[in-house]
């Protein structure tokens, strides 16, 4: 491990909320895929599996939001616990009414409260950036780190799920996912020194609202929803790419080198002392995402494919790393979990928009011409991060006391 992250791990107790963190964060990207796989198998239903995985993903990005303000509110424990056991009731619902049968109704019912599934990765980076807050190089270093995680997650996470539910028995992938979040969210929270200081409303005082009322969030997370329209396009086309090329099984592996470009773009990017503007940078990772989709319309075999993708990737990570620095500029403190979890909700609201745009155009016009719903989506995201680039230059100020951080936040909502 590189010097500056072997510091950032100096710091008490940052490995093991950090591993704690990458098994939580697991069912992120094994869950959809592995309800897919399971409903597949066990009906032949591709149409009642997709709707299954979209419920999933839209109930999880009404409730993120929620779940992560109760914790900012009253704390990490106080909170996760009884949300992830709800969501692991439901998924374990989910699995038996699949294995026996059940009514379609009933599967929508227990994946729509599998969404209380609480974002695992905005907890840990609310734990870096309590321990870092003051230190932008380190919490740089962390951010990027945690990009990392993430990427790992998407690398290996669909491979274990499909081949847990094709290789074992169909229910396996979910059945596993779940554990994972059970055991990742546990002993995360179990970990109380690093657990940051919930802030809880005032008596007498209204809350300040949520804090999507920042109108720099509102920005990255509008970027974020055609962000994820492409992430949610590249993944179905793909697939259905992969499928006409005759080799459907080395689509995970394709997929997999987009992700490793991303994971190894977030290592450097960790190792860098960057100056200057965030903003700048983070429009600059945008544009990059949105012209690397031009090259997929191109690929004629998956060797190709490969390569464009890994290409492609090498924007993501930097991209999310100064994302989250900008939404810790633009969020009150004592908002911080719940504003990350916005834009994870905005990447959720995207994947499910783009898959389904993705599964109408290679049912339309073949895989090959589908990834211009990627190549699109791409642009779209550049045009909102242009169009709304002179707002995140307005940072609300967050170093004061947390009461000042409220009424600074809430001063700039008015004059803006």
């Amino acid at each position: 491990m590189s010097s500056p992250y072997r510091a950032i791990f100096a710091a008490p107790g940052s490995k093991g909320f950090s591993a704690a963190g990458l098994l939580g964060r697991m069912p992120l990207s094994m869950m959809g895929i592995g309800i897919v796989t399971m409903i597949s198998q066990l009906t032949g239903r591709y149409g009642l599996a997709g709707a299954l995985s979209a419920t999933l993903a839209m109930a999880a990005a009404f409730c993120g939001p929620q779940i992560s303000r109760l914790v900012d509110r009253h704390g990490q424990r106080r909170v996760l616990r009884p949300a992830t056991l709800v969501a692991a009731v439901a998924v374990a619902g989910l699995l038996v009414c699949a294995q026996q049968g059940a009514p379609d109704w009933t599967l929508f019912v227990f994946a729509a409260g599998a969404g209380t599934v609480p974002s695992v990765g905005s907890m840990v980076r609310a734990r870096w950036a309590a321990i870092y807050r003051g230190s932008p190089r380190e919490l740089h270093t962390a951010y990027a780190w945690e990009s990392i995680a993430d990427e790992v997650c998407f690398i290996f996470g669909p491979i274990a799920s499909i081949g847990l539910s094709t290789a074992w028995f169909p229910e396996a992938g979910p059945l596993i996912a779940g554990v994972f979040l059970v055991v990742g969210v546990f002993w995360l929270t179990a970990q109380r020194a690093t657990e940051p200081q919930p802030h809880p409303r005032p008596r007498g005082r209204a809350g300040g609202g949520s804090a999507l009322r920042s109108a720099g969030l509102q920005v990255l997370v509008a970027t974020f929803v055609a962000t994820g329209a492409v992430f949610g396009s590249i993944d179905v086309v793909t697939v259905a790419f992969a499928e006409e090329q005759g080799h459907k099984a080395a689509a995970s592996l394709v997929l997999a080198a987009y992700a490793l470009g991303s994971c190894l773009a977030g290592a450097v990017f960790g190792l860098l002392h960057l100056k200057g503007s965030a903003t700048k940078r983070w429009l600059l990772g945008v544009c990059a995402m949105a012209v690397s989709m031009i090259p997929l319309q191109l690929a004629g075999n998956l060797p190709f494919l490969a390569v464009a993708l890994f290409v492609a990737g090498l924007a993501v990570a930097p991209t999310m790393v100064t994302t989250m620095a900008l939404v810790e500029q633009h969020v009150p403190r004592t908002k911080l979990t719940e504003g990350m979890t916005w834009t994870s909700t905005g990447l959720a609201v995207g994947v499910s928009l783009g898959s389904s745009a993705a599964g109408w155009a290679v049912d339309g016009m073949g895989a090959d011409a589908a990834y211009v719903v990627s190549v699109v989506s791409g642009a779209l995201a550049a045009a909102v991060a242009f169009l709304g680039y002179r707002r995140l230059g307005r940072p609300a100020p967050t170093r004061g006391g947390h009461g000042a951080d409220e009424r600074d936040h809430e001063d700039e909502q008015c004059v803006a």
